[in-house]
């Protein structure tokens, strides 16, 4: 084939709009290319390490063929695109000859790397509609707690005077939940056993329990948000809920990127004022999923109490640090990632 013929090579790749499961990519090709060009051949991967430069020869064809149009062209639903996942990409440019078919090729372009993003609102919302399909009904309960081991408390005691202050979120559930990674807070649940109506005897995180009445967390000055849902290979599934005073650095934070729930009319944690006077608030979670509530401030030792429990404290099986969620189940997963 002649010299003349041929595809220069596509030259500085740039992606944009990148969200939690597309892209835009454009390139540069001189012009005597951008009007022959019938299509465009769009390798992907994930960056595992090592020479990204993995893609197929030339004559191989590629992962994605598309029909060339203006640039930036946009990537959507080609590949089942993963949040905050590291991509490696790479073009060639092609034309298709009248004869037989086949394409004249460029040579693939420069590897670029990019990082997808966090769930957008959309995506949180249609996760949020899969956790109410979840959720029971809804119990009692008026108090607060946290399970850890004696080193953690004593730690808390005599180097943190007292106090327990928010750390980062672990990348535990959803993949693509913005508060990984980002968001500081504490860790608390308030589930109870439903006969008894108490918090279970046992946890996998540890034999002393520290409990604070509810109405310190959750009240009428306090935003509530919804962050995740997921499981983790088992019957059980989670609902993450931010807890964050209203005005603070968390809600802040949340606001433009969580789904905001009415304190009194949702199906994972309510408040409701009391209703006469000398009544008490009335606070109330759903018993069919684990609720792991993330609180956005530093709390006291002093606004509550410790206690031992009785029960067994190695169901780690049940621990939920760093856990990854099950990619194949059907009650908890959106289409665009996990």
């Amino acid at each position: 084939m002649a010299v003349m013929d041929s595809l220069s090579t596509p030259h500085n790749i740039q992606i944009s709009e990148v969200t939690c499961d597309s892209f835009r990519i454009a390139w540069e090709m001189p012009p005597q290319d951008a009007g022959r060009v019938t299509h465009y051949f769009i390798d992907l991967s994930r960056k595992e390490g090592g020479d990204p430069n993995r893609f197929k020869h030339r004559d191989v064809p590629t992962k994605l063929v598309a029909k060339a149009v203006p640039l930036p062209m946009a990537v959507r639903g080609h590949w089942f695109l993963s949040p905050r996942t590291e991509y490696c990409v790479a073009v060639q440019t092609a034309v298709r000859q009248p004869e037989g078919g086949d394409y004249l090729v460029s040579d693939w372009s420069q590897v670029v790397e990019f990082c997808t993003g966090d769930y957008a609102m959309v995506h949180l919302q249609q996760l949020l509609e899969k956790a109410k399909g979840a959720s029971g009904r809804m119990l009692r309960f008026s108090v607060f707690y946290r399970n850890q081991h004696p080193d953690y408390f004593h730690y808390v005691r005599t180097v943190c005077g007292g106090v327990m202050y928010p750390a980062l979120k672990d990348n535990s559930g959803s993949h693509g939940s913005p508060i990984n990674g980002t968001l500081q807070g504490i860790f608390f649940s308030c589930n109870t056993e439903f006969d008894t109506g108490l918090p279970p005897n046992d946890s996998p995180y540890g034999p002393l329990r520290f409990q604070i009445p509810a109405g310190y967390l959750l009240n009428p000055s306090t935003c509530l948000y919804f962050a995740d849902f997921y499981c983790m290979y088992t019957a059980y599934h989670y609902v993450i809920l931010v807890l964050a005073p209203a005005g603070s650095e968390g809600d802040n934070f949340c606001r433009s990127r969580l789904p905001k729930l009415d304190l009194a009319d949702n199906p994972f944690l309510t408040y409701s004022p009391p209703q006469r006077e000398g009544e008490e608030p009335v606070f109330c979670h759903t018993r069919d999923v684990i609720l792991e509530v993330f609180f956005t401030e530093p709390v006291h030792l002093g606004q509550g109490t410790l206690v031992e429990i009785s029960g067994h404290h190695q169901l780690m099986s049940q621990s939920t640090a760093n856990a990854k969620k099950d990619p194949s189940c059907k009650v908890c997963n959106i289409s665009v990632g996990r």
